[in-house]
């Protein structure tokens, strides 16, 4: 099995569509039930093209696939910052891809005393992953774009970027509420990768 996949560039932490998955996904939907909310006569995302939906649906349900109940009631109605730092660690437990460029480029461009993020080092990071990982160096070179446009904008809308397009670095404190969920939940590996100190 692959190390990395390219499954992350289907979209960001989508707080609003999460917390919809989330809350649908507590009420234990079969199959049907789950197909039908995401068609157009259903539109529990409320989304103008059937196939958005699905994808949408598709890659939040991944994310949150056996979390258990207690992180998706976290998602579902915990307050933002929470439910934000929570999608977070679904993202990075569903994508190695994203934890590992968080610990490589994100901390060590922290240590480094760098003020952002520098679009030229993805490329390099991308070589990396090939290494550990052959199957990357297929990547199309719009498939290696959108990744890091989507990485980029999961880490803004955490808090550890100011925004897309200055990229800055802005820590965030992660909430004691996140911290305990994530210990209980034998995610230490994930807080390591989420906890940063400047």
């Amino acid at each position: 099995m692959s190390l990395y996949n390219a499954e992350v560039s289907a979209g960001s932490l989508m707080l609003p569509e999460s917390r919809r998955v989330a809350a649908f996904m507590l009420t234990n939907p079969d199959e049907a039930t789950w197909r039908r909310a995401f068609s157009l006569e259903e539109n529990l995302l409320q989304k103008n093209k059937p196939a958005t939906a699905r994808r949408m649906a598709r890659l939040i349900r991944n994310r949150l696939d056996g979390v258990g109940e207690g992180t998706l009631r976290l998602v579902a109605g915990g307050e933002k910052e929470v439910a934000l730092q929570i999608l977070l660690a679904c993202a990075i437990r569903h994508s190695r891809l994203l934890g590992d460029y968080i610990r490589d480029v994100y901390r060590e461009r922290l240590r480094g005393l760098e003020e952002s993020l520098d679009p030229k080092g993805w490329e390099g990071f991308l070589h990396e992953c090939e290494h550990r990982d052959p199957g990357v160096s297929g990547w199309a070179e719009s498939t290696r774009k959108k990744v890091f446009q989507v990485i980029v904008r999961i880490l803004a809308e955490a808090g550890y970027l100011d925004s897309t397009r200055r990229m800055r670095l802005t820590v965030p404190l992660l909430h004691p509420m996140t911290v305990r969920h994530l210990k209980d939940a034998g995610w230490e590996d994930i807080l390591a990768v989420m906890e940063i100190e400047r």
